[in-house]
């Protein structure tokens, strides 16, 4: 006899197109207004519902007095000859408008505005992407499920908290992705609260099903068995967990007579679970990121320390920067890293914000294999693309970096503008282009990523940091801030300590925009060197 396991399968809804509202904050914003919205229009058809009833209730209660009196003696009644003639009345006139105003629909202009704005609502895309930016934030920051569905998020202003039913979607959401590991956590957390008493539109059934096929997954024979067990108590007739209990039952039976059969110093031994955890992914450097991000990076040593001092700088006696010299703070020592205080204003970051937020559109990174921008997974955010002639506050934010670097801009990228979105980030990656992508900034024609510049458009309450993995660096989101770092050793190779990431933002609204600088134009500025790593 064959035995098998039932899989769950998850059908979603397709939609029609994909906003990417998740990737951005700002946009995200619009929604708001957007529900508020439809929540007036919803009060307006409730009121006009009301309204409705109030007529044919008072209504109602006039002929229910009128038809209490008349039943007591309806020959003396109708030989009134005004009541025989307000009944004749009532009956063919005045119950048809009733039965009109019964059949009135009021719901149209509820109905017409949702139509309406449902064309710019999230998708099913959007819902997933939210949900696997929660389990991002769980991971990165060393979250447990009860933490977030609580909403003890540090640095919250508005603190909310996760249904069983918010828990149980996002159990789902980790089970189509083979994310068993996940997949446990939140339905566990899903049946706690259900255990607790909480009111919810899922049962314990539906969220033990899920579970149970999770933990087998993971290799725990023991605790799936338990788990069916206590779905079958349930629901005693669930098909699937009866397959799989006689399933579970073979294999650890199988499991029995080969530890029996084996010798004496082994007959003990039991087939190893799968180890539980978050899967391996692609990432090496993962656990050292996660640590950067959540502010356990390496200390850098007192001696090193001594060396990093705040200055004043006026871009080598440069005359707009003689009488008000910039703010400098040394950030690391290699690769220098250097902050600039106070850089940019409030109105100057606006007036940025506000060229930018029709023009945001999906991040993309450069495809290796292509040499094609596309989106991808590691970076959640979206971004725009501001050019100086356009207006003359980004001209004059890109003269100052001219001025304050040093380096000659008009060989640069345009500014690029980018806001976050639910748990964005942008995974570890270099700025310049390696000796593998030769080809990475050919259409440009202007060579290598030298440098970058960095504003900070706003503070992040939580997470949201600058990490450089590879030296254990974390530069912490500041407004009105900016940091600059070179990509390229003057001799043209690649500082591979460089290799920089954006933190998933855990709670706030980040805003940052950057420059990369690149090599045409500095031959001068910044000459190059024989030896190849200065």
């Amino acid at each position: 006899m064959i035995w098998y396991i039932l899989i769950i399968g998850i059908l979603l809804p397709q939609s029609l197109a994909h906003p990417g509202f998740f990737t951005s904050i700002g946009q995200m914003t619009d929604l708001i207004h957007t529900e508020k919205d439809l929540v007036t229009s919803l009060k307006d058809y409730i009121k006009a519902e009301e309204d409705k009833l109030e007529q044919i209730k008072k209504w109602a209660e006039k002929l229910d007095r009128l038809t209490s009196t008349a039943t007591k003696d309806p020959e003396g009644f109708v030989g009134h000859p005004v009541n025989a003639f307000k009944l004749m009345k009532r009956l063919n006139t005045e119950w048809s408008e009733l039965e009109n105003l019964v059949l009135k629909d009021m719901s149209d202009g509820f109905i017409s505005n949702l139509t309406i704005q449902r064309q710019y609502f999230p998708n099913d895309e959007d819902q997933v992407g939210a949900a696997k930016a929660l389990l991002r934030l769980q991971d990165t920051y060393n979250l447990d499920t009860d933490t977030i569905s609580k909403g003890n998020l540090p640095g919250v202003k508005h603190k909310s908290f996760l249904t069983a039913e918010d828990c149980f979607e996002l159990g789902k959401v980790a089970y189509t992705e083979a994310d068993y590991y996940h997949t446990e956590l939140w339905m566990e957390q899903a049946l706690r609260q259900l255990d607790e008493g909480e009111i919810s539109t899922i049962d314990k059934v539906s969220v033990l099903d899920y579970l149970s096929y999770a933990v087998y997954q993971q290799g725990d024979l023991d605790k799936a068995l338990v788990l069916t067990k206590k779905l079958l108590e349930l629901d005693p007739e669930h098909q699937r967990a009866n397959g799989n209990l006689k399933y579970f039952e073979y294999i650890m039976a199988k499991e029995k007579d080969v530890n029996k059969s084996a010798s004496d110093d082994q007959s003990d031994q039991k087939t190893t679970p799968k180890k539980k955890g978050v899967a391996v992914d692609y990432l090496p450097e993962r656990q050292k990121y996660e640590m950067l991000c959540r502010g356990e990076g390496i200390k850098m040593t007192p001696r090193r320390q001594k060396k990093l001092f705040c200055r004043y700088h006026d871009g080598n006696r440069n005359p707009k920067f003689i009488l008000a010299p910039a703010k400098q703070e040394d950030e690391w020592d290699k690769p220098r890293i250097i902050r600039f205080h106070d850089i940019i204003s409030d109105a100057e970051i606006e007036i940025v914000k506000d060229l930018a937020k029709p023009r945001l559109s999906r991040a993309t990174v450069h495809d290796p294999e292509t040499g094609k921008l596309t989106t991808a997974q590691y970076r959640v955010s979206k971004s725009a693309w501001l050019s100086g002639y356009e207006n003359p506050v980004v001209s004059r934010i890109n003269m100052r970096i001219q001025d304050l670097t040093g380096l000659d801009v008009s060989t640069a990228e345009e500014l690029q503008v980018a806001n976050y979105g639910v748990g964005g980030q942008y995974e570890p990656h270099f700025d310049f282009a390696r000796k593998d992508e030769p080809d990475a900034f050919k259409e440009l024609g202007t060579g290598n990523r030298i440098a970058t510049w960095l504003f900070y458009m706003s503070d992040v309450s939580a997470g949201g940091a600058t990490v450089f993995p590879e030296v254990g660096a974390s530069v912490w989101p500041k407004k009105g801030t900016a940091v600059f770092w070179y990509n390229l050793f003057a001799s043209g190779e690649g500082d591979y300590s460089t290799r920089h990431a954006a933190c998933p933002v855990l709670v706030g609204n980040k805003w940052v925009s950057n420059k990369w600088l690149h090599e045409r134009g500095q031959e001068f500025r910044r000459p190059c060197t024989l030896s190849e790593l200065e």
